[in-house]
């Protein structure tokens, strides 16, 4: 009777550790019960804002593509509409600019563009004597316009024939200015306004340079900006994970479509050697989708606009592209999941459009491994992501990816430190818990970071929020990891941070270590003293 009362004790006291220690634990990882992971960042999809060096050789290079700007008569003092925001002829009769006085470009060339209106369609000239419209979905040769500048913001506009575009008295846009115009006060000449130059993409690099300075550009950064010393450090500090940025082009490396660059799939490859090699996982997230899935540079978007949803054509590239990166990489030890797509935009990725795509895309990760994690991302904007919970995508190893930033919102920007600290403790922490608790995919928190909108933070301030960050999503299911390892924005910038004692993490890592082997020596204790006892 005895024996088999030290039998159940430790039984159950092996059970508690179990249960502490397995509960959410992550197949495939080398002796870690779940993932503590840095994201790659800036490295395989370009962000200028991650490395702002990468554009400063770039002719004209406030005039990208995506680039909006506003044309003003220097004669008239009126600015240029397309009438309904296009679809109608071009005027130039308004006082004040507004969203139907403003292009966006698409760049042909350091100093030849094509402007898209607001409803899509782009600016048409066709032929000397002739008055511009915006009828145009498509642009071609009718649509690509020379623009001149001086350094005092004025330009002339000059059609592929060589005509220069006039504003007349009549307020209308025609292409039959007489001779060269000076930079005085004349009808072919205009003010231009820059309003918004935000995208720094692949798109915009590889464009704005041309296919060979760009490849120069980009083989450089691949080669440098990240390398296994950088695993090395990860290794040390006790990251067992990566989440690696990609592109839908480098399923076509080495000649992917124009005007992408190949090599991106060589430095993958290396990536997967040098995790291997420090028994770290990868995680491959789908971060730009053909035609944007949200708009934004680091989805490589043209010119700011989402075609992704809207074209079945983009989707069906898109499931390509996830089978040729399964297929490549299922059977490679250093693989722990495939993310189907960061970050869809949810006021232009319809859920239903979403959940069909991600179902598919399980369905392909699962032809080529049993055992891949599957990552959905939420949908950022105004969407909750209990939908996808809700969505039966798939049964095996699949996990919900959450972004977590006190930023982006205005929510944040009067938040004082202790505030930002009391959000991750209370408000965070509180749907964490609900996502664990419901019965669907494991919860990964696949971005956060160290920074906030608190202007005057102390490094003591930044220890707190980082701590609080790490001890609310140390509860995460799946895992978590930062965003990202290298920045120019010194807080963002993960190997920083750490050097420079802002981020703790080793204070977090050594408490879950501790807790795991305090309920295996408290196991161990009990069969022992059932023992002597």
């Amino acid at each position: 009777m005895e024996l088999v009362f030290r039998k159940w004790v430790f039984a159950f006291s092996l059970c508690c550790w179990l249960i502490f220690y397995v509960a959410f634990s992550v197949e495939g990882l080398h002796g870690d019960s779940k993932v503590t992971g840095v994201n790659l960042g800036g490295w395989l999809v370009i962000e200028g804002w991650i490395k702002p060096s990468l554009f400063d050789g770039i002719p004209n290079g406030d005039m990208l593509d995506g680039t909006q700007v506003q044309f003003k008569s220097v004669t008239l003092q009126k600015y240029v509409c397309a009438e309904n925001g296009g679809g109608m002829d071009v005027s130039v009769n308004r006082d004040a600019a507004s969203s139907w006085e403003t292009f966006t470009l698409w760049r042909v060339s350091e100093s030849e563009f094509q402007f898209r209106t607001t409803q899509g369609q782009f600016l048409t000239c066709y032929g000397t004597g002739c008055s511009v419209s915006a009828t145009t979905k498509s642009a071609s040769t009718t649509e690509t316009f020379q623009i001149e500048r001086n350094n005092n913001g004025r330009v002339h506009i000059k059609t592929k024939s060589g005509t220069y575009l006039q504003a007349t008295i009549g307020n209308q846009l025609t292409a039959d200015y007489p001779g060269t115009p000076g930079w005085n006060d004349n009808a072919a000449t205009f003010e231009m306004s820059i309003v918004a130059n935000n995208l720094h993409g692949d798109y915009q690099l590889a464009n704005g340079y041309g296919h060979n300075k760009a490849k120069q550009v980009l083989e450089r950064h691949r080669n440098t900006f990240i390398n296994v010393g950088d695993f090395e450090f990860l290794f040390r500090q006790g990251i067992n994970t990566v989440r690696i940025p990609v592109g839908w082009w480098i399923a076509f490396d080495p000649n992917p479509p124009a005007p992408f660059i190949g090599g991106t799939l060589e430095a993958l490859d290396n990536a997967f050697s040098w995790a291997q090699a420090y028994n770290i996982k990868c995680i491959i997230d789908l971060h730009a989708a053909p035609g944007s899935q949200n708009g934004m540079e680091h989805s490589a978007s043209q010119d700011g606009t989402t075609g992704w949803p809207t074209s079945s054509d983009y989707i069906s590239q898109t499931l390509h592209v996830i089978d040729f990166l399964a297929s490549r990489y299922a059977k490679h030890p250093a693989l722990l999941g495939i993310e189907l797509l960061n970050e869809p935009s949810a006021a232009s990725v319809p859920l239903d459009t979403l959940v069909s795509y991600y179902k598919q895309g399980y369905e392909i990760v699962r032809k080529h491994s049993p055992s891949a994690y599957v990552v959905i991302c939420q949908r950022i904007g105004n969407a909750d992501p209990l939908e996808l919970y809700q969505a039966d995508i798939g049964s095996h190893n699949i996990v919900v990816d959450l972004h977590y930033y006190n930023l982006f919102d205005t929510f944040f920007v009067n938040k004082s430190a202790i505030d930002n600290i009391q959000f991750i403790y209370q408000s965070r922490e509180a749907q964490l818990q609900a996502l664990n608790g419901a019965n669907g995919p494991l919860v990964f928190i696949g971005e956060w970071v160290n920074e906030w909108n608190v202007t005057s933070g102390s490094q003591s301030d930044y220890q707190d929020f980082g701590r609080a960050q790490l001890e609310v999503y140390d509860a995460a299911s799946f895992g978590w990891a930062y965003w990202t390892l290298k920045n120019d924005r010194k807080h963002w910038d993960f190997e920083w941070n750490i050097r420079n004692n802002y981020l703790q993490l080793s204070n977090s890592q050594k408490e879950k270590i501790f807790n795991s082997l305090t309920w295996l020596l408290l196991a161990s204790v009990c069969f022992h003293l059932c023992q002597i006892f």
